[in-house]
This record gives C-alpha cells, structure tokens and sequence, in this order.
C-alpha cells in the first residue's frame, strides 16, 4: 500500500519454538519493510499497532520509534526491521499506523493495512 509516498511491506511468521499452545500462548514475528517512494526524507517517530486475536481481544501497542531506532529513510531508500507480539489464539490481526516527520517538520502517518497473524496452513 502506497501512502504519503511510502510503501509499507509485511511478512508475518509462526514462531513455534517460543509458542506454548497448551498455555495459550502464540508467538508470531512480522518483518516491516517501509520503502520511500519519494523525493524528501522523513523521520519515523513513533508506531501505533491494534493487535486482535481471534477472541476479539484487544491489545494497543504504541510508543517511540520501533525495535529501539527512529530511523530516517531518505528518498528512494528502505528501512527494515523485525518484531513480534504474542497472541492468546493461533490467528489474530495487527494494523496501525507510523508517525513520521518530513523535512519542514511537518508530522504525517502512515497507515499499516490490518495484516493477519496465522499458524501456518490453519486458514484455507
């Protein structure tokens, strides 16, 4: 998805050697690619994530930066990273949405399309 000049990439994984199923414990890793399409840089500020599983329980994640960086993506350039989150089902949903800084200082977000977090082969 294109917005404000930025392509957002994701790729989610089972993580089944730190997951417990027996105790409701499910952890996923998602790889974020955030590419500028863009002639101007911008900052990463801070990220804001909604983490649904499949329950309908709600988990808001927010903070500065992401994996401890407020990374500057210059034009044309890419940021990637990888992280995770632990649901209390094997399917679940996260979408949210970065807030970035350009070079007048001005703040914008960029929206994260909800992604699905899954065991592998439990959705046909």
């Amino acid at each position: 998805m294109i917005i404000n000049n930025f392509t957002v990439r994701v790729l989610t994984h089972y993580v089944e050697e730190q997951s417990e199923p027996d105790k409701k414990r499910y952890v996923f890793s998602y790889t974020i690619t955030i590419e500028n399409n863009g002639n101007r840089h911008a900052q990463l500020l801070r990220r804001k994530w909604l983490v649904t599983d499949a329950n309908g329980k709600k988990l808001v994640i927010e903070g500065e930066g992401v994996v401890g960086e407020q990374p500057l993506i210059e034009a044309g350039d890419q940021y990637t990273y990888t992280s995770g989150t632990v649901l209390e089902t094997p399917v679940g949903v996260m979408q949210g949405f970065y807030t970035m800084i350009d070079l007048d200082e001005k703040e914008f977000d960029i929206e994260v399309s909800p992604f699905r977090l899954a065991l592998p082969n439990i959705l046909h």
